[in-house]
């Protein structure tokens, strides 16, 4: 089915040309940082020798996960080819120093290893047909089906990943029996707080500067941690389902529906929260004196619901497209929902120096107005009770909706903004790791409270890859002396913007996120992902059943032509297409000097599948109100054609 854009543009939109410049500006920024950073080949300029250091890959490959991304979203065709160069650079240079074997980490926790594989998914998603990404998906999902001899992390049994940290080489036990362990005192970790809270002589952070008390801590971690399952290893439900999507093979999907179906167990039995620790024989708390809490990555230490929620959340969304049923989507909403129950008022200013996760808040201390007096949830739990009061997370529930678009997750949403007391519709300019924290400001866009939203995240967005450049052009260290974080705080890419405004969705979650929106864009002349060039998008509108999009050809030669999906992977299908054209003469006889204002009538289409076509000749654009229904098809990555 095919639509054609004919209304004149007259005057073009602001933010479509901050949309094309933005993409242009870090097409170019990625040369510069690699000129500076890397090797001829690729690879990161990095100290020589081996990284004695447990320490696992995710920091290397984070520098670059964002290319491939924006690519999928309308970036030029070098930065696929980047990407996958620099994926396999990066795989070289840690085998090299020793993180990777069989090109996947030897055995590290999979809350970091989702952060560097969201890169890997998003590879497989701009070429799913690259041959040797389609081997690696397959062998790295292996790794969890016992696939490998070498690698037997499964057990099937139990339905448990057997030890925290996993992978190429199989359960890494975090401690040998000779093993003598001490976990002391540092400024870096600090922030967390301890481990256990119930050992003799500890009561405070800084005790662990006593050498004694830090050997009594490592003691309690190598007795409680060194074995069983967490609640964070459900992170590798993406590497599992990134496998499904590229081959539909059905072991994928029944592996991940049998691991996390035991975890939802485990939640049920608990009063709906997700136990983070499993032992050996299956048994919750069997290493923790039947405590549900105090494991590795868990709800006492060191991040709780943050991690532990995208857990669930990726365990929920994905089980759901691949099953449609709703049961899974009840793991997500318990966390949250439980989570909430437990908020208060509270002074955001005197909370500041107690919130583990205080560097995550910029938009909401910069909201404030004089009274700094808003609603905060607790992140983590131990023997004392809940604690660490903290903003709640709306990426959360807006994660869900994303992929439901369900009354449920978006009364949520307003039940946050009703409690807290910052205004939403700020813009702060900011990039986070995560690339992420304006869930809010558009939020209020889409509620049609915040219409400069595009103009103001675009301008925020071109700011951010501005400052990034000056902070390359002025760094004079070493690449050698610095630390693993310098080049993803460097790194000039940023999407969020560009998420939220072509596809209609949030930012995908870091930790091991797929790509999920109601939208995506592939170039219809020249076969491949993203939005053509100089083609401008606008989501305007998302509800459950109708989505509304304006696009813009910024060219005044050439012409352009989109393929619209229904879903980042087809599991969408649209019903209708409702747009507007041209119903007075264009553009006039050239003695008038000036075209007379265009009228415009509407037109509805049925579509009736997975996507259509619209063709954008020159200077034209197109507003649509498209009919959708959710979760018809069977997720995939592959292309329309």
């Amino acid at each position: 089915m095919k639509v054609t854009a004919t209304v004149p543009l007259e005057k073009a939109p602001e933010w479509a040309v901050l949309e094309r410049n933005l993409i242009k500006v870090m097409e170019e920024a990625v040369h510069p940082f690699l000129q500076k950073y890397t090797h001829p080949d690729g690879r990161i300029i990095w100290k020589e020798g081996i990284h004695d250091s447990r320490d696992g890959a995710d920091d290397f490959y984070e520098s670059f996960y964002n290319w491939p991304l924006l690519y999928l979203l309308g970036g030029e065709d070098r930065l696929l080819e980047l990407g996958q160069r620099q994926w396999d650079a990066t795989t070289q240079l840690m085998e090299e120093i020793g993180h990777i074997h069989k090109e996947y980490e030897i055995g590290y926790d999979q809350f970091h290893q989702s952060e560097s594989y969201i890169y890997f998914y998003l590879l497989c998603m701009a070429d799913p047909d690259h041959p040797t990404n389609l081997d690696r998906a397959r062998r790295f999902a292996g790794f969890y089906l016992n696939e490998d001899p070498d690698a037997q992390n499964y057990d099937p049994e139990h339905k448990i990943i057997r030890c925290a940290h996993n992978g190429s080489k199989g359960p890494r036990w975090l401690y040998e029996e000779h093993e003598e362990v001490s976990y002391g005192y540092s400024p870096g970790m600090a922030v967390y707080g301890m481990p256990f809270h119930d050992l003799e002589g500890i009561e405070r952070i800084e005790d662990l500067k006593d050498p004694v008390l830090a050997r009594r801590m490592g003691d309690a971690m190598k007795e409680r941690m060194s074995k069983g399952d967490v609640a964070t290893n459900i992170h590798v439900c993406s590497l599992i389902t990134n496998a499904y999507l590229l081959t539909h093979d059905a072991k994928y999907r029944d592996w991940l529906l049998e691991y996390i179906d035991a975890w939802i167990d485990r939640a049920e039995a608990n009063d709906g929260l997700l136990p983070d620790n499993v032992g050996l024989d299956g048994e919750v708390g069997q290493y923790m004196s039947g405590k549900w809490y105090g494991s590795m990555y868990g709800w006492a230490w060191p991040h709780g619901f943050y991690n532990i929620g995208m857990a669930a959340i990726l365990a929920g969304t994905q089980c759901y497209l691949l099953t449609r049923d709703t049961k899974y989507l009840e793991l997500p909403r318990a966390q949250i929902r439980k989570i909430m129950e437990q908020g208060k008022m509270a002074d955001l200013h005197e909370l500041a120096e107690q919130m583990s996760l205080r560097h995550h808040w910029i938009g909401q201390f910069e909201a404030l107005d004089d009274d700094s007096v808003s609603w905060v949830v607790p992140y983590r739990f131990t023997d004392t009770g809940w604690f660490d009061y903290q903003p709640m997370g709306v990426v959360y529930p807006a994660s869900l909706w994303n992929v439901t678009a369900d009354d449920e997750d978006w009364d949520t949403i307003q039940s946050i903004r009703e409690k807290e007391s910052y205004d939403w519709r700020k813009v702060v300019p900011s990039h986070t790791k995560e690339d992420g924290g304006h869930e809010q400001p558009w939020i209020a866009f889409l509620q049609g409270e915040n219409p400069n939203y595009p103009v103001e995240i675009l301008q925020a967005s071109l700011a951010q890859v501005y400052r990034r450049m000056d902070m390359i052009r002025c760094d004079e260290t070493d690449p050698r002396d610095n630390h693993i974080h310098w080049w993803q705080e460097h790194n000039p890419v940023t999407t969020e913007a560009l998420i939220q405004l072509t596809l209609g969705a949030p930012q995908l979650l870091y930790n091991g996120g797929l790509l999920h929106a109601p939208l995506r864009y592939f170039d219809a002349n020249h076969k491949r992902p993203g939005l053509p060039p100089d083609i401008g998008a606008l989501v305007t509108r998302v509800e459950r059943n109708c989505l509304g999009l304006h696009l813009v050809n910024l060219n005044a030669v050439d012409p352009r032509a989109v393929i619209v999906q229904a879903g980042t992977l087809a599991e969408h299908r649209f019903t209708t297409v409702q747009y507007d054209r041209l119903a007075s003469t264009y553009p006039g006889e050239p003695t008038t000097y000036a075209a007379d204002p265009a009228e415009t009538e509407n037109r509805t289409e049925s579509v009736n599948d997975a996507s259509f076509r619209v063709e954008l000749p020159p200077g034209m654009q197109i507003q649509m109100d498209i009919g959708i229904e959710r979760c018809m098809n069977d997720p995939t990555y592959r292309f329309p054609w």
